[in-house]
């Protein structure tokens, strides 16, 4: 029925700035059905990850393989509350009422839990693709057409790795790493033109992709900073230009690049429990238990706290980038897998690298890449080198500090990279800097000493971070007090 001129209206009748006005937040399902198949779900994604995109027989996976249960986001005082089923599935679990299924020719890992069921499935290019229920993924799934690598060509413009003699104060430090962490697929150590030593577990091989998890977020920013290179993204200051965000008079308008790359965005959003009440969450694992469009979701986020004033890390803001990067590149009529990967990591000779995709068939931003540890060395010597690759500059004049620098108190969180400002590694550099990922995967750049140093551990797995610290310190005092 038309509203007669004469009443008071309720709503806001003037036109959408934009098409589509303001987006509708996104509800986060807290209910035991709901944490039953996000659990069932990563299940699946692990096994996938772990056979069919790093390679590893069944009986390994077994053996490395440790049930993450999905937990309820926490709220605004870091506390998760509200139903767990952790005693449950655990419990289950250890009796054996998890069937896990692995179909090696169709690469896929089929995870049951009584009536519960999660599938995932590898494909090249997209890493292990999580379906959940679903068994087949929105989206084509035909190989990208990438360069092929540089064989025989010196690392880090090629994959030919020199032997060379390790010290023995680094052979004994790389011994005491190796027996005090089960875990670990490998460490590499070099300077920004050679591997100066590299070791593996008996897992872990020079051409074995190895998981990254958040370290892809140093990817992402990394890609950002190409964006703004290449005048595509004017500055890091301004609004971040997501597709459902363009109504210039909604809140998500206030949240800048930085305040994404800097885990300041306010995103979050209600979580709805069993018993139908709600709290404010803030997503950090949703991305890889729930089989969604990544990029849709983290754009309806809510906005929980003004954007800039508190750093809660959460993996929405990745993905609002990464929707922003898919928009960049379609809006130039360019396909998106194949410029993607030719924006940063083609252009770097990382052919091992690939993003796991959604089911939507977006290139998750926030995590679950894979990379040899070559080839996520030559990110650091990226770095290393100022942001300046082959002779060619890929990154701004001043990106580097940028990046690698908190500008906020209360963290040592930068631009999707951590700082050793704290001390964290108490006998490295204050100025040491890692992106890191799940499980410590870690990648470290050491400016001052021109050292970078990548290390892949299986996830849920412990890593004696004290024994890493001991590692790379002595790699300085081997390499460069000298």
């Amino acid at each position: 029925m038309t509203q007669p001129s004469w009443m008071e209206t309720i709503f806001d009748r003037t036109p959408h700035l934009s098409a589509t006005g303001p987006v509708d937040p996104v509800v986060y399902d807290g209910s035991a059905a709901a944490l039953r198949q996000r659990t069932v779900n990563f299940a699946a994604k692990r096994y996938a990850d772990m056979m069919f995109v790093s390679g590893l027989d069944r009986a390994t996976a077994d053996r490395n393989f440790r049930l993450r249960v999905a937990q309820l986001p926490s709220g605004l005082s870091a506390h998760t509350t509200g139903h767990s089923i952790q005693a449950q599935a655990g419990a289950d679990f250890a009796a054996g009422r998890f069937l896990i299924e692995t179909d090696a020719p169709d690469r896929r890992a089929t995870v049951r839990w009584g009536e519960t069921v999660g599938h995932a499935l590898a494909r090249p290019g997209f890493g292990s693709i999580l379906l959940g229920p679903h068994a087949a993924p929105a989206f084509d799934t035909a190989p990208i057409v990438r360069p092929a690598p540089n064989v025989g060509k010196a690392w880090p413009h090629g994959d030919a790795v020199e032997a060379s003699q390790v010290p023995s104060a680094l052979a004994d430090a790389l011994d005491a790493f190796f027996a005090s962490s089960s875990g670990v697929y490998g460490v590499l150590i070099a300077s920004p033109d050679r591997v100066l030593t590299e070791r593996y577990s008996a897992f872990g091989r020079p051409d074995r992709v190895t998981p990254s998890w958040s370290m892809t977020k140093a990817i992402t920013s990394t890609v950002i900073g190409r964006l703004v290179h290449q005048g595509w993204l004017r500055s890091m200051h301004d609004p971040a230009p997501a597709p459902l965000w363009s109504d210039p008079r909604g809140i998500h308008r206030l949240i800048t690049l930085d305040h994404l790359v800097r885990m300041r965005s306010g995103l979050g959003f209600p979580v709805r429990h069993e018993d139908g009440s709600t709290h404010i969450g803030f997503e950090n694992s949703g991305v890889y238990q729930d089989a969604g469009d990544a990029f849709a979701a983290a754009q309806r986020s809510m906005v929980a706290t003004i954007p800039g004033s508190v750093f809660r890390y959460v993996n929405s803001g990745m993905n609002v980038l990464g929707a922003i990067i898919r928009d960049q590149i379609q809006r130039r009529g360019l396909p998106y897998y194949e410029t993607a990967y030719g924006l940063l990591v083609d252009r770097l000779g990382m052919s091992s690298y690939q993003h796991s995709a959604d089911i939507a068939g977006n290139l998750i931003a926030s995590g679950a890449g894979y990379a040899t540890l070559r080839d996520y060395a030559k990110l650091g010597a990226l770095y290393l080198n100022d942001g300046v690759w082959n002779g060619e500059r890929l990154l701004p004049e001043g990106w580097v500090d940028y990046a690698l620098t908190p500008s906020h108190t209360g963290t040592n969180y930068a631009a999707c990279f951590r700082s050793n400002i704290g001390g964290g590694f108490p006998d490295l550099p204050r100025d040491t800097a890692w992106a890191s990922g799940a499980s410590d995967q870690k990648l470290f750049i050491l400016r001052g000493q021109r050292l970078t140093v990548a290390v892949s551990n299986e996830t849920d797995h412990a890593m004696d971070m004290a024994a890493l610290n001991r590692l790379i310190a002595t790699t300085i005092d081997c390499y460069i007090l000298k």
